[in-house]
C-alpha cells in the first residue's frame, strides 16, 4: 500500500541527492478530495531580469547538486512564510504539508526526481543543445534549462505556473549558475582554484552573456502560449521542449497537449520525464500516451525506463509528420 505523504517525507532515503534538501522529492501526492476538476487559468506574465543581479541573489543560500547551484528552499520558506506578496504559496505549502495545491501551487518549490533522470539522459543520449531554442516547461528550479544553457543553446525560456517560483527559485538559480560558469571560463589561475563554491553568492558586476539568452514566464500553459504567440517581440518556435513531472494530473492533459502543439517547431522534439503512475491524482505515462494517441497529432516513444523505486520513464514526443 502506498504510504501517505507525511510518512513519505519523513522516510530516510539512501539517495544523497534526495537527502540534500528537505524539498528534493521522490513523489507527487495530493488528496483526491482536494483535487480540482477544472484547471485554474492563471494569467501569463513575463518576468524581466533585474539590472542589479545582486538583488536577485540577496538573502539566498545556495546548494549544489550535479555541479548545478540551486537555492536552498528551507531558507526561502523561512523568508516568505506568511508573505502575502508572494501569493501565499510558500506558507500554504508549508502549513498544509502539501507539495500540490491544484490551481494554486503546482509543486515548483520542489526538485522532483525525474528532473535528474532527464539530466542523466541528456548525457547518455548525447543530446545536442548547441544553437537550439529551448523551453523548460513547468521549470521549477530550472535545472533542465540551465543544463541546456551550458550546452550552448541559443535561447532558453523558463516557464512555471507560479510567479513566486520564477522570482524566488528559477531566476536566482539561473543567475547563480551563469555567474559560476562565467568565472569558470576566466583566467587559467581561476580554473585551477580548487575551493568549493561559496554558499553565499558573491557580488555580481554586469550581466553574464548566458543570462542574455534567457526569458522567464509564469502563468498557466495556454496563457503563456498566447502571450508568446501574440507578443511584439520576435518569437520562433522551440527546437526542444523539456518538461519533468508535468503529467501527474489528467485534468491538465488538454492544456499541455495544446501548448506543445502550438509552441514546438514542426521538426522539434519534446523530452518528458515522468513516473509511470502518480498515486492520489491518477495521472501517469500510460494515460498520457493514450491521450496523445487519441489526439493523433504527435507520435511518442519511451526512450528510457528507470526501475529503482517507483517506476519512471522518459518519453520523446514529436509531430507525426516531422521529418
Amino acid at each position: 500500500q502506498h504510504k501517505q505523504e507525511s510518512t513519505e517525507k519523513s522516510r530516510k532515503t539512501d539517495d544523497p541527492v534526495a537527502d540534500s534538501s528537505p524539498k528534493l522529492g521522490a513523489d507527487k501526492h495530493q488528496d483526491e478530495a482536494t483535487s480540482k476538476k477544472k484547471l485554474c487559468v492563471k494569467a501569463a506574465k513575463e518576468h524581466s531580469i533585474p539590472k542589479d543581479l545582486n538583488k536577485v541573489l540577496e538573502n539566498k543560500v545556495m546548494e549544489t547538486v550535479l555541479d548545478l547551484s540551486y537555492v536552498k528552499l528551507s531558507v526561502v520558506e523561512m523568508m516568505h512564510s506568511g508573505d502575502a506578496n508572494s501569493g501565499g504559496i510558500v506558507s500554504q505549502s508549508v502549513s498544509s504539508h502539501s507539495d500540490l495545491i491544484p490551481g494554486v501551487y503546482e509543486g515548483g518549490l520542489k526538485i522532483w526526481e525525474c528532473t535528474f533522470d532527464l539530466i542523466d539522459y541528456f548525457s547518455e543520449a548525447e543530446l545536442e543543445f548547441t544553437n537550439k531554442t529551448v523551453l523548460d516547461l513547468g521549470c521549477g528550479a530550472g535545472l533542465l534549462g540551465i543544463v541546456a544553457l551550458r550546452g550552448k543553446a541559443d535561447r532558453v525560456h523558463f516557464q512555471d505556473y507560479n510567479s513566486t517560483v520564477i522570482d524566488e527559485i528559477t531566476l536566482p538559480n539561473v543567475v547563480a549558475n551563469c555567474i559560476n560558469d562565467s568565472r569558470r571560463m576566466g583566467s587559467g589561475k581561476d580554473r585551477k582554484a580548487s575551493k568549493p563554491p561559496s554558499k553565499r553568492p558573491r557580488k555580481v558586476e554586469g550581466s553574464p552573456d548566458m543570462l542574455n539568452r534567457c526569458r522567464f514566464f509564469s502563468g498557466e500553459w495556454s496563457q503563456v502560449s498566447q502571450l508568446l504567440l501574440s507578443s511584439n517581440k520576435p518569437f520562433s518556435k522551440y527546437d526542444i521542449i523539456l518538461t519533468s513531472e508535468t503529467i501527474y494530473n489528467p485534468d491538465y492533459y488538454s492544456a499541455l497537449h495544446d501548448t506543445l502543439a502550438q509552441l514546438l517547431d514542426k521538426n522539434g522534439c519534446v523530452y518528458l520525464a515522468s513516473k509511470v503512475h502518480y498515486f492520489g491524482v491518477g495521472g501517469g505515462t500510460y494515460l498520457f500516451e493514450k491521450f496523445i494517441e487519441e489526439k493523433n497529432v504527435f507520435r511518442t516513444s519511451r526512450v528510457k525506463t528507470i526501475d529503482q523505486g517507483l517506476q519512471r520513464c522518459i518519453m520523446e514526443i514529436a509531430f507525426k509528420d516531422a521529418c
